[in-house]
This record gives structure tokens, sequence and C-alpha cells, in this order.
């Protein structure tokens, strides 16, 4: 009988388990490693993050449900893979630190016969002095506890506001090679729609900081719309909604450090800026968790299957080449590793062979390259697509061919909505396909007719419906398979 173990629950990982408990028999094993005692939907974080919505609202407890669904649940920090075994067996186990251990105590181990690595991201906030809530100035929405902090901050600061006070809103990416724009982007408009609906917005001024060249990049090189007969970048679209609700925005910039009400940044021309703030919220860069790797004889192979970044290598071309040579087939298909038939990565946890929006440098060499997105749907469709390989694999033979989801080729969805009831909010709903752009075969890079930008309420109430769809899908509640990823 075949043993998967599966590393991190976020939507990668957990969409993984789940599929894989509902395609394999009960007499195979899976197991479920994670740190944290939660699913947590994400994308509804920046709701949380304005007081517009509870924390219950956007997470649930997953030991309960995998005992009911027949996974096994390991709460711990995976710190170590032996894909080889060790001396005494060459049995693949993988070390975890389980929580709540003792720091001298010993990790435990978990032997597998197919892995899945889906961690996810490290919060790199000590790549920036002073960034992030663990000791630093400025808030995050990249976790549900991070969200209630964000709260706190900024109602804080609308409370200062119905007192006189004029109040400076920072909203944006924390370091020059940041990703996640998106979440960025959808809360700094949650903020300014609550400064409006608490009647304070007179007494704010609200600054959106990128990294992005441009805003409406998206660490995806940007896009083309059709509108109104014109085929327009998304530059003017995001302007556009930032122009319309008086919000300011800093592009190219790199942060080098935050203080109290002061953040330290510069540009790509190695002009070094300040920018005062009262309540900010920048998301950090990312990276991978930290895991190392040996073989059997116990010498470590880290840099073997995992890039500098930390995270993953899978099938793509990481060969070096010149950004005009990169092309969408030097991405992923399958996420499997090269090294390993039997390890996979899927979501975040896997290396980008490369950047999507064109990296850059200053003068003095500071890199200022918005990374390309791999949350959301993406994330599910690969969790998804390693689930049904592994099955193949444990049903049919390991000869069975490996399921592919061609990480070039697929279409993304973002909808940024403020707002959380059905009658008040809106909602910029952008749609792409596909993700890598591919000059080859579209003028644009992408297909028009299923790349698209729309502003309104109905995007805001397709958010609405698709926070508590996703939210049954991950609670496996009744035809939850059918809801695709």
């Amino acid at each position: 009988m075949a043993k998967v173990v599966i590393l991190g629950a976020g939507i990668a990982g957990h969409t993984a388990a789940t599929l894989l408990r509902r395609k394999l028999p009960k007499a195979h094993e899976i197991v479920v490693i994670s740190p944290e005692p939660e699913w947590n939907w994400v994308p509804s974080n920046i709701w949380v993050g304005v007081g517009a919505m509870p924390r219950t609202s956007v997470v649930f407890a997953l030991a309960p449900l995998y005992a009911r669904l027949g996974i096994a649940f390991r709460q711990g920090r995976a710190v170590a893979l032996h894909p080889e075994g060790d001396a005494a067996s060459s049995t693949p186990f993988v070390e975890y630190t389980p929580a709540g251990a003792a720091a001298d105590a010993p990790p435990q181990r978990e032997t597998y016969d197919f892995l899945v690595n889906a961690t996810g991201p490290k919060l790199n906030f000590a790549a920036t002095p002073g960034l992030g809530p663990h000791g630093g100035h400025t808030v995050s929405v990249c976790t549900a506890d991070h969200a209630v902090e964000a709260a706190h901050g900024f109602l804080a600061s609308v409370e200062r506001m119905r007192k006189g006070e004029r109040q400076t809103l920072v909203v944006g990416m924390g370091h020059g090679t940041c990703t996640c724009q998106g979440a960025a982007f959808e809360y700094v408009f949650n903020v300014e729609h609550e400064l409006r609906r608490l009647g304070v917005r007179d007494k704010a001024r609200v600054v959106y900081l990128s990294n992005e060249y441009e805003v409406g990049d998206f660490g995806m090189g940007g896009l083309h719309l059709r509108r109104g007969g014109y085929v327009i970048p998304s530059r003017m679209f995001a302007e556009s909604l930032f122009a319309e609700r008086g919000i300011d925005w800093i592009t190219r910039s790199h942060v080098r450090g935050v203080a109290p009400g002061k953040i330290d940044y510069t540009t790509l021309d190695d002009a070094e800026q300040e920018l005062g703030f009262d309540f900010a919220m920048l998301i950090p860069p990312f990276r991978g968790i930290g895991l190392a790797a040996f073989d059997r004889s116990g010498a470590e192979t880290t840099t073997k299957l995992f890039a500098p970044s930390g995270f993953m290598r899978v099938d793509a071309d990481y060969t070096e080449k010149p950004f005009e040579q990169w092309s969408p087939a030097d991405w992923p298909r399958t996420y499997r590793s090269p090294v390993y038939e039997n390890i996979f990565a899927a979501g975040i946890a896997f290396a980008p062979p490369h950047a999507v929006s064109r990296p850059l440098r200053s003068p003095k060499g500071t890199l200022v390259a918005p990374a390309v997105p791999r949350t959301g749907m993406t994330a599910g469709i690969m969790g998804r697509t390693v689930a049904f390989s592994i099955a193949d694999r444990v049903l049919r033979g390991p000869d069975a061919p490996l399921h592919e989801a061609p990480f070039a080729t697929m279409g993304a969805a973002c909808v940024a909505s403020a707002g959380s009831g059905l009658l008040r909010g809106s909602a910029a709903t952008i749609t792409m396909y596909p993700v890598v752009p591919d000059y080859s075969r579209y003028e644009f890079g992408r297909d028009l007719d299923y790349t698209s930008g729309e502003v309104g309420l109905a995007g805001h109430w397709l958010k609405f419906v698709l926070h508590h769809l996703f939210l049954h899908k991950a609670r496996c509640r009744p035809l939850w398979w059918m809801i695709p990823e």
C-alpha cells in the first residue's frame, strides 16, 4: 500500500490531500504535515484586514476535517528531506519538528512513497529592516492573524481621523523583489472604500507603493484589454481606478528600510526618497521555507533539489539566459522533481524558471523585479494535477503518464473587491489567458478574447460568492469535488 506525505495545508497542499483521499482507497495512507492548525482562505484576508469580516469567516480547524476524511494530520514544521533514506534504510523520509516540541528535541520522521512539497513561502520580512508585524513598523494581510492586527491599526487611524487628525495610509510592496501585487492592489481599494464608508476620507492621504514598473503590471508583465473598440494596456485601466478614487501611486520602488512613521525607499534612478506614514501595510518578499536535503550517506544535497531562492526545482528550464530568450516553454508542466520521480512541488513551493515582468537594476545595482504570483487559482490547479498524477501511479503502476497543467498556458482570474456586503461595494475583475505571455501566438502576448478587465457591483457579488463557494469546497461539504479550482 502507498503512503503519500504532503508538506503544507494551504490551497495547493489541501487540494492535493483531499483529492488524493477521494481518489485512493482507504488502505493507502495520506499524511499532511503543516505548522498551522487551521486552513485559511487567504484571498478574503483583505476584508479581515479592514475590519469588514471576522477572522472566523476565513479559517477552520484542519484536524477535525482530516479525521473525518481519513487523512493523518501532523502539526509541525518540515525541516529536512531524505529522498534516499539513510544508512539504516533506503526508505525515503522527511524530518519535521512537531508543534510545541522543546527547542532541543530531535525532529520526528515520516516515511513516504510519494512526497508533495506544498509548503508555500517564508514571509521574508527580515529582507527589509523594520518591515512587518513581528517587531517591525508595518502590518501585513498574508495570514489571518496578520490581517486581524492590520484591522486594529487601520481602525485606530480611523479613530484619529474622527478626532480631526490627518493620516497617511500606505499600502504596497516592502521590497524590490516582492510578488502578490494583486493582494496589495485589492487591499488599498478596501482601505479607500472603508474610509469613505466611515466618513473620514477627507482626512486621509492614501498611497500605493509598488515595485512594479507601472501599475497594472502585477508581476505578469502587464496585459492588454479591449475597451470601447480600442486595445489599451492595463496601466491605463489601473491608473484610472487610482485617479478616480484619489489614490496616489509610486512605482519602480525598492523599500530599503522602515522606521516608525517613515519608509526609506529608492527608485530605479537611485533617487533616495522618504515617505511618511501613520499606517502602512506592506507585503514582504517571499522565499522558500528553508528545507534542507540529504543523500543516503548524509551528505547535504540541498542545492540539487532547490533553487537559491529556497523553492524546489521542478520540470522547468532553469538555464540562465537573457530576458529576450525567455519562453513560455521554460515553465513546468507536471511539477515533478527532475531528480526524484516520487517528489512533486505545487503552488508557491515550486521555483519559477524566471520572472515574467522584465527584471531591472538601477545604475547602482538595486534589483527591482516583481515576481510572478503562484497563488489562488493556479495553486489549486497545481495541487489537483500532482494529486491526479500520484493517484494514477499508485493505482495503475509507475509507468502511468503524469497529468499536465502547463503553468505557461494556464488562465487566471482575479477579483479585487472593495466592501464585503451584497449591496455596497465594487470590484475590478480581471481575467487573463495565458498567465505567461506568448508573443509567438498572440499579438499582445495574450488572447484578448479571454483577457478582460471590468469594474462594478457584479464582480463584487462574484467575489462574495467565491468566498463561500471555496470555503464549502475546502470543508469537503456535499459535492465539493464538483467545484473547479
